[in-house]
Order: C-alpha cells, then sequence, then structure tokens
C-alpha cells in the first residue's frame, strides 16, 4: 500500500546572523525519513527544541526545506511554487497550539470559516455558511455563535473554532501542532475524542505532535521519538511507550510525573559537550550508556517490538 505522505531524507539549516554580523548554522533537521498511511495518526514526541515543530512547518510549506524530498500522493512538493502551492494546503491542514493567536480577533466566526472557502471560489454565499454551520456542529458548537468573536469563547472553545476551520478546505491530512497543551485536562479530553470522531467520520490522516506521551498513546497508530532534529525510535505507540528500545525514549519517559511516585530528576545534558555536530550518527551518542564508536558513523534502526530489555542499541 502507498503512504499518502512521504518524507525521505528531510533537512533544514537555518541561518542565524549575531550582533558582530557573523553567520551561524542551526541544523534544526538532519534527515528525517517517515511515512504516514490514508487514515493512519502518526504521533511525533520529543522534548523542546528536537525539531517536531519545524518538521509540520516544512510539510505546509511555511518554510522551505534545505533538502530532501516530501512526497504528496506520489507528488514530490518540496519546491512547488506558489500557484500549485494554494492547491496543495487545501489537501493539508494545521491546527496550531495557541488558538488565539490563530484565529482573527477582528473576524467573527463565519468569517473565519468561510474566507478559505472563498479563496476556493467554488461556493455560494449560502452554500458557504451552511458548510460553516455544519463544521461548527461537527465540532460540538451551536450555529447561533456564528456572529461572535474568538474572545468571546473559551480556550478549548477556541480549538474548536481552529480544527473546524482547518476542515473547511476538506483535507487529507491534519498536521496537529500540540493542539491540546494549552487546556485544562478535562477539556484536553473533549478536543480528544472530538478528534478521534471527526477522524473515523472522514477518514483523516493525523500528523500529532505533542510532549504528553499519554495523548499520544491515545490518539496515535504510530509514534515516532525525535531528539536533535533526528528521528530516534519508530513503531507501535503502544510498544514504544511500554517497551522502549532507545536509552533516550527510556529516560523521556521516566521524566513523566506519576502520582504517588517519587519524582525522577533526568540526566542533564553537560554543556561542554556539544552533540549538535554529529550529523551522520546518533545524536544521542554523548549522553547513551551504550553508546559504541560505530554510532558516531551510522543511525541504528529501532523497532519497539523487537526491543525486550535495554542491553545495548543494536540489533543483534
Amino acid at each position: 500500500m502507498e503512504p499518502l505522505l512521504e518524507i525521505r531524507d528531510l533537512k533544514k539549516t537555518f541561518k542565524i546572523k549575531n550582533f558582530f554580523g557573523s553567520t551561524t548554522e542551526v541544523q534544526a533537521l538532519k534527515g528525517i525519513s517517515l511515512s504516514i498511511a490514508k487514515g493512519e495518526s502518526l504521533g511525533i514526541v520529543g522534548e523542546s527544541g528536537c525539531g517536531k515543530s519545524t518538521l509540520a512547518n516544512l510539510i505546509i510549506r511555511l518554510d522551505e526545506p534545505t533538502e530532501g524530498s516530501i512526497i504528496l500522493d506520489g507528488q514530490d512538493i518540496s519546491h512547488i511554487k506558489e500557484k500549485a502551492l494554494r492547491k496543495l494546503r487545501s489537501r493539508i491542514q494545521i491546527v496550531f497550539q495557541d488558538p488565539y493567536s490563530s484565529l482573527s480577533p477582528r473576524m467573527t466566526v463565519e468569517e473565519i470559516l468561510t474566507e478559505p472557502m472563498c479563496v476556493e471560489g467554488v461556493k455560494t454565499t449560502k452554500q458557504m455558511r451552511d458548510k460553516a454551520v455544519e463544521l461548527l456542529e461537527l465540532v460540538g458548537m451551536r450555529s447561533s455563535n456564528l456572529s461572535r468573536y474568538p474572545h468571546e469563547f473559551s480556550g478549548g472553545q477556541r480549538q474548536r473554532l481552529s480544527i473546524a476551520r482547518a476542515l473547511t478546505t476538506e483535507p487529507d491530512i491534519l498536521l496537529l501542532d500540540e493542539p491540546t497543551s494549552a487546556l485544562d485536562v478535562s477539556v484536553q479530553a473533549q478536543v480528544l475524542n472530538i478528534l478521534t470522531s471527526l477522524q473515523k467520520q472522514m477518514n483523516l490522516t493525523y500528523l500529532f505532535i505533542s510532549h504528553n506521551l499519554a495523548v499520544v498513546k491515545y490518539i496515535s497508530n504510530r509514534t515516532a521519538v525525535m531528539y536533535r532534529g533526528k528521528v530516534m525510535e519508530i513503531g507501535p505507540s503502544k510498544n514504544i511507550l511500554m517497551s522502549p528500545a532507545h536509552p533516550y525514549t527510556k529516560k523521556l519517559l521516566e521524566a513523566v510525573p506519576i502520582v504517588g511516585k517519587p519524582f525522577h530528576q533526568p540526566d542533564t545534558e553537560d554543556g561542554s559537550v556539544n552533540d549538535g555536530d554529529i550529523v551522520d550518527g546518533c545524536s544521542y551518542y554523548y549522553r547513551c550508556p551504550f553508546a559504541e564508536k560505530r554510532c558516531l558513523e551510522q543511525q541504528p534502526e529501532f523497532l519497539a517490538k523487537e526491543a525486550s530489555h535495554l542491553v545495548a542499541c543494536w540489533k543483534g
């Protein structure tokens, strides 16, 4: 079965000018390869700064990739021009972390939901309004909210509006960048249930980015663990979180607070070590208790289903 979205050796380097005018290169992504099937939900986890949001921005083309390919339905969309890019964005939509900053405070709910339809130019005013009402009902809101403004809603309601807006173009793929992290726990559950229901109803494909491992396990079929611009481990969500193969995944899980259990402070990085320069090998080399010399030159491959215990990183 051909994947709906395939990412091949994707790299992104940012050039940053400092106060003195010299330029420093920062490698945000160092060769990411992933594939997502139609109707699947792929979770992306990792600590802040590992490249999760950069990956989402590259897929939707808010940023240009430095190297690599992004294949959508067999078509390379890595460097397509603006005209073709407009059509592409109707197939891939994104829901951001902060719903308030991503919704225009000067537009009513009806204007927010109908604006993408106007850009497509295929619906009458009545059709657009009917579609907006339908979208509100899909996310558990009433049609009477059409005339209201974003500031009149709670954070959870605003995030529902963001999801409804993302669905206006009937996309194939939704990129969900920390969509529940700014919400209360009870509201998080409501939003996750809505996303799960929408996926079944509309056969949507999700790329779900989150710090919350429990949330990723709930909503994702597979999970990819990222660290310093690379994928450390990928596999079925249940296997990844119950029996991790990579030492970094294990440390990530140990850092999650558990009620009734003393908090374990994870190991911190040694500031004198710059493991960001490792390109071909494993980015976790300088922190890993199982590191071997070959880890500097080659990235080990991990399948959670094959990991019964952590005695060594390499298979076989």
